[in-house]
């Protein structure tokens, strides 16, 4: 499967009139070589990719990943930059003809690349391109479907188990604490995300992070998790009520549910994205809750839990047969809390397929 995605990226190089490419960015990176180790930073890389229009490629790194360089990256020549990327490639570039260099100018520093413009001087030319990787991991096939699928289980398998964890007299903080620890425990790389907890009021708070704030009877528990598994992310958002549901939240967590419904319903190989998003959309301004809905309707999970395409009003993208997406309305009131239910489907010729089977609060 790598050897065909690098056969890919090279027709489009030559395509493009490219000699070759450097990938940089963490999640490209191991998508086109599985090599896994994750960036610190921007500033701290791993490892970089050069894939040539022709021939082998290469992944060069520092002595700390060569190791583990070779072990993951079959069929990639791995070499190691002693002083620095810019002199490694100053002395491998001529062997391989290469006269224009792209980089992903999404990823790599301005700094960078006025170092390898520098090193490199005239005899390279350096040509920004964005987004030709991530074109490729727009539609998965389908073993990375079964890889997310997995993913999204073991996701629900950590909810269910943290479940007795929601009892008056917690915190947000060793709610979540106990979430990401229990993902280590099943198998999980790291969570996808930070893990948001947010408790009554601060549940209005979309991207609400994690406090002291310590549950109270009669509050709502907004979770928002996910893990990484085998390198595939997942997404899942619950909303409950700890004590007795009153009619005020049973009512919005309703509406948010028929709007999640009235999406799946939308979703087809051929949907326009800001369609399926107005579809859910439209049944929360019914309701009039519409200014109370201010973020996209969900979003592509991958190798990143936030890829292409996106379901939101400005987005023009047809949704393709093998796409994976997030479904996630919300209501979101200052003073009182918010509500965002969220699963994640795939994309089918004919409608999709939803990959979560946990129904916690879903069932009204």
């Amino acid at each position: 499967m790598i050897q065909q995605r690098i056969h890919k990226i090279q027709a489009s190089l030559r395509g493009r009139g490219l000699d070759a490419i450097l990938i940089t960015e963490p999640s490209n990176r191991r998508y086109l070589s599985g090599y896994t180790p994750a960036d610190h930073g921007i500033q701290e890389s791993s490892g970089v990719l050069l894939i040539p229009k022709k021939g082998g490629p290469f992944l060069l790194t520092d002595s700390r990943f060569e190791l583990q360089a070779k072990e993951e990256a079959a069929g990639f020549r791995v070499e190691l930059y002693r002083k620095g990327l810019s002199l490694l490639l100053k002395t491998l570039l001529p062997s391989l003809d290469v006269k224009r260099l792209a980089f992903e100018s999404h990823y790599m520093l301005h700094s960078s690349v006025g170092r390898m413009e520098t090193v490199l001087g005239k005899q390279v030319e350096l040509v920004p391109l964005t987004g030709l990787v991530e074109q490729l991991r727009e539609v998965k096939s389908e073993e990375e479907i079964s890889l997310l699928r997995a993913s999204v289980r073991r996701n629900e398998e950590v909810f269910q188990q943290a479940l007795g964890r929601i009892k008056t007299g917690i915190t947000e903080i060793d709610l979540a604490l106990a979430l990401d620890t229990t993902m280590r425990q099943h198998g999980a790389e790291r969570p996808s995300f930070d893990t948001i907890v947010a408790f009554g009021a601060n549940a209005a708070k979309p991207h609400a992070v994690p406090s002291n704030r310590v549950l109270q009877e009669n509050e709502l528990v907004l979770i928002d998790m996910g893990l990484v598994l085998d390198g595939y992310c997942s997404d899942m958002t619950r909303t409950l009520f700890h004590g007795q549901p009153d009619s005020m939240f049973l009512e919005r967590l309703r509406t948010a549910r028929k709007a999640q419904l009235a999406a799946v319903k939308a979703i087809r190989a051929g949907a326009v994205c800001r369609d399926v998003d107005q579809a859910a959309r439209q049944v929360i301004n019914d309701a009039g809750y519409g200014r109370c809905f201010g973020h996209g309707l969900g979003h592509g999970v991958g190798l990143a839990v936030h890829e292409a395409p996106r379901l939101s009003p400005r987005c023009r993208k047809r949704l393709r047969a093998g796409m994976i997406v997030t479904i996630e309305p919300g209501i979101y009131i200052p003073g009182w809390g918010g509500i965002r239910l969220e699963n994640m489907a795939v994309v089918r010729d004919n409608g999709c397929e939803l990959l979560n089977e946990d129904t916690t609060g879903l069932d009204l």
